[in-house]
């Protein structure tokens, strides 16, 4: 067995469920689940209708690099979405949806023989990017971003002796969990300490097409190309079907950028051996063809955000977040006792913020906050808003 097996930490999710063990919930209440992140809007037809016209698909072994028709969906997207050229033929490669990327792409970019070597990311962060470094036997380095910069990390305070030893710097933009999204002056930096250090930069983009305002949540291709660096050098942005369009069992997502990168990630996932599925490759061709299914799925999201915040903002301090379906409202007390009673009271499901991040001498940035999924419709979601609201109150001080 791998021996780096003990450094797994236990899923946020198994936790939440041992915090729940022997905790009835208040059946006066149906049960609202607001603590995973999986949406709840219909998967659009076309992307259905795709599937079934190529079921024949399953009869055949898929090519890794995927069809030429979904490689120029991908590039084609990224035109139209970032204003970005890409050759589809040699800068964008298709898998499995975001997770089994992020977590192979640490593995084939950290040379483990390498003493100190050191991946860095956000904290509090998506569990993949602790286990990948974890199980591929790499330090790890945490940075949080300060409530009073927008939960925007001040990357000036990692240390230099730190950078030097960094092989991967994993963001996520726009953040899960605070919706944090990274502006262009933080990229040029970004770009900047990667070029004095020689690190990867891996973007991870799921919730990039869910955003509340005018402006989309600026890429890091796009902001690459902002910059002159249009050969986006040590950089590889990773974004995914689930979010964007309702489709998480779909399992699709794509990688794109440095083709000094994508070229030999090529040959590490032939022997890998995660290739899509021609069914699922047309379904994808589908999804990534079509915006006006985003446009409608952004549209329930912005009128969620617009009735859930006021009622929390009542009695919980709650921050309005750049982009993503993600709130992460300051609880009083602890995270933890807050969503169990939640749960026992309401019937709610909430994710504690301390479960998505480890502590950093002695501090935990996930601490007396929760993280609230809206994925449900917006009614569900205003319901579970006036519950946690009322409970809030009986909760104050």
């Amino acid at each position: 067995m791998n021996s780096y097996m003990s450094r797994l930490q236990p899923s946020p999710f198994v936790r939440l469920r041992e915090l729940y063990t022997g905790i009835p919930p208040n059946p006066a209440y149906r049960h609202i689940n607001l603590g995973l992140g999986e949406p709840q809007h219909p998967t659009p037809k076309l992307i259905k209708d795709a599937i079934i016209s190529h079921l024949d698909g399953i009869s055949h072994y898929p090519a890794m690099v995927g069809l030429p028709a979904l490689r120029e969906a991908f590039a084609g997207w990224t035109q139209r979405r970032y204003g970005v050229t890409l050759n589809p033929a040699t800068q964008a490669l298709p898998v499995s949806g975001s997770k089994e990327a992020l977590f192979s792409l640490v593995h084939f970019l950290t040379d483990t023989t390498a003493p100190d070597a050191t991946v860095v990311f956000p904290n509090p962060f998506f569990q993949v990017y602790e286990s990948a470094a974890a199980l591929a036997g790499v330090n790890m380095h945490f940075v949080y971003g300060e409530e009073n910069n927008h939960f925007l990390v001040d990357w000036g305070k990692v240390p230099a002796n730190v950078w030097q030893k960094t092989q991967v710097l994993i963001v996520c933009s726009p953040d899960n969990p605070t919706g944090a999204v990274i502006p262009l002056e933080q990229w040029k930096q970004l770009f900047e300490l990667s070029d004095r250090y020689g690190f990867t930069i891996i973007s991870d983009e799921c919730y990039s097409e869910i955003w509340f305002g005018d402006t989309a949540p600026l890429g890091a291709l796009e902001a690459a190309a902002q910059l002159g660096r249009t050969d986006f050098r040590r950089l590889v942005a990773v974004t995914s079907l689930s979010k964007r369009s309702n489709a998480p069992g779909l399992r699709s997502g794509f990688v794109s950028g440095d083709e000094q990168i994508i070229k030999p990630y090529l040959t590490y996932r032939l022997h890998q051996g995660m290739m899509m599925g021609l069914t699922v490759q047309h379904a994808s061709i589908a999804a990534w063809s079509d915006e006006a299914h985003v446009n409608a799925n952004r549209e329930l999201y912005r009128q969620k955000f617009a009735q859930v915040v006021p009622v929390l903002q009542k009695v919980l301090e709650v921050p309005m977040p750049d982009a993503s379906f993600y709130l992460w409202p300051k609880v009083p007390g602890s995270d933890a006792e807050f969503a169990r009673d939640l749960m026992a009271q309401y019937n709610i499901t909430v994710m504690p913020g301390s479960y998505m991040a480890r502590d950093m001498n002695g501090f935990n940035p996930g601490t007396s906050r929760l993280r609230l999924a809206l994925v449900a419709d917006v009614e569900e979601c205003l319901e579970a808003a006036h519950r946690i609201a009322e409970f809030a109150a009986k909760r104050k001080p």
